[in-house]
């Protein structure tokens, strides 16, 4: 293996190929490659920001030229601006090595975004765009240093922690109920709000001065192939953590993802209309959905129609998060052919959540689930809501059915337990698209209430124990077909 120092004054001239692990399960194919050769990011001026990004970018880069290679950042800390993954380049983060991206805004390119949603946006701190053959490895850490960019809601803290935090700067508004890092965070959201809604669509450089209010996802890569993560640490986005969009043939393996239980649109991994995904041996905390597939919003979503696909969650475990398992609320373009098994989830916010809304479309269907144990449950054990995120009384009067219409079906649970929630069921279609066809068995759930199944059809349960601690039964409610055999907690 030829080891080459890397340092702005000392380019790299050819590097050959690196190989991609390959994964038969996924079908990954391996780099071209000839010498396996290695370029290390030297160590010193690692505070410098932009003498360390442009180092690291121009070893991408040269890499990226030649046809491929391996850049190494060894152990330490690097103070680092957005850079950009090239075809064919590994990124290895050696154990004890911390990329720490800026807290200086204006280090963040303000662009269009790409693929579908072209509203304007900020340079990811790491991301790749129409790529193939590339990964990132080692045990080091990706930190966004989010707080810099975050709101935090006062009820989320002790009141021992809201007090440091307030000491320790940033502006809080007239209730003292939000915190916010600086004053454009708490006065001009209304303003970029304008601006977004504006028809003409307002120029790029109007949004200059809202830039903060953009707050970038830390590791966002978009229509790429062959993508392989492992081993890093992801950690204190200022939005969600790991976003994929559109990329195929990925693996995911002993990836830890972190995001303070606090943190606004904190979400862990989201997986947006992709196909082709192992994700595996895993851990992460979030400050909102932990692993979420999505799929695109509404009728732009459903206009690309490029569901999230082929996709196997494993021994995985998930801590805190609004969701452990989640699909949606943004699956208009569906998800299918999901396979999640052995996951622990502990203190989150629910376990296995499915959501959506009138408004969305998309079919989500072939859901398998099994193997899975919960404990410490905030919300519902196992929750389908098709009226996520709506005002308390909506109607539930059925409308016409349309394209905009969600559908959830043919799932199947299985072999799954959960020491402790506050609700053991939430199944709640919508009258006119009822859930269907909900294959539920050896399931064992205590919890603080057993909750309500509603505006369902085909609920089978099969080995299905729920013991509510104030007494309760599941109530089956309004025109839902649930078959029980050999089941207690149910009302009959």
């Amino acid at each position: 293996m030829m080891l080459i120092k890397f340092s702005p004054s000392k380019r790299v001239g050819c590097l050959a190929a690196f190989a991609l692990l390959a994964t038969q399960s996924i079908g990954l194919s391996a780099a071209p490659a000839s010498a396996d050769r290695v370029v290390q990011i030297a160590q010193g001026g690692r505070s410098d920001t932009s003498a360390v990004t442009r180092t690291i970018q121009a070893a991408i880069d040269a890499c990226g030229t030649a046809g491929g290679g391996r850049v190494v950042i060894p152990a330490g800390d690097y103070s680092v601006a957005p850079i950009q993954l090239c075809s064919n380049v590994e990124l290895h983060i050696d154990k004890g090595a911390t990329l720490q991206f800026s807290r200086n805004f204006a280090d963040y390119e303000l662009m269009r975004g790409v693929g579908d949603d072209v509203e304007p946006t900020l340079r990811s701190p790491i991301s790749g765009d129409d790529l193939s053959n590339i990964a990132i490895t080692g045990e080091g850490v990706i930190d966004g240093q989010g707080d810099a960019w975050r709101m935090v809601k006062r009820i989320k803290l002790t009141p021992e922690a809201w007090t440091a935090l307030v000491k320790g700067g940033g502006v809080t508004n007239a209730e003292g109920t939000m915190w916010y890092p600086n004053e454009v965070v708490r006065d001009h959201q209304g303003a970029l709000d304008k601006l977004l809604a504006a028809n003409p669509p307002a120029p790029l450089e109007a949004f200059g001065p809202y830039r903060v209010l953009l707050r970038p996802r830390l590791l966002k890569l978009t229509n790429c192939k062959n993508v392989r993560l492992e081993g890093i640490t992801v950690k204190n986005s200022p939005n969600w953590n790991v976003h994929l969009e559109l990329c195929e043939d990925v693996q995911i393996s002993r990836i830890t993802v972190f995001t303070e239980e606090w943190a606004q649109n904190g979400d862990g991994i989201d997986i947006e209309s992709c196909r082709n995904v192992v994700l595996t041996d895993s851990k992460v905390d979030a400050g909102d959905d932990s692993i979420c597939l999505k799929s695109g919003k509404d009728e732009a979503g459903r206009l690309r129609g490029r569901p999230t696909e082929n996709v196997t969650i494993k021994n995985c475990s998930i801590g805190t998060g609004h969701g452990g398992i989640v699909i949606g609320s943004e699956m208009s373009g569906g998800v299918r052919d999901v396979f999640v098994e052995n996951c622990v989830m502990k203190g989150t916010g629910a376990g296995l959540r499915f959501k959506s809304v009138r408004g969305r479309g998309g079919v989500v269907e072939n859901i398998n689930i099994s193997d899975c144990k919960m404990t410490d449950i905030d919300g519902a054990a196992i929750l389908f809501d098709l009226y996520y995120a709506t005002k308390k009384g909506e109607d539930a009067v059925a409308k016409p059915v349309t394209e905009a219409t969600p559908q959830f079906r043919n799932f199947h649970l299985s072999n799954i337990t959960c020491e402790s929630a506050k609700l053991a069921f939430q199944i709640r279609g919508l009258p006119e698209m009822p859930v269907r066809d909900i294959v539920l068995e050896h399931i064992k759930i205590k919890a603080d209430k057993a909750g309500m199944i509603t505006f369902s059809d085909g609920i089978v349960c099969k080995d299905v124990h729920v013991e509510a601690a104030d007494g309760s039964l599941v109530a089956i409610q309004d025109p839902t077909q649930v078959s029980l055999a050999s089941c207690s907690g149910f009302q009959k």
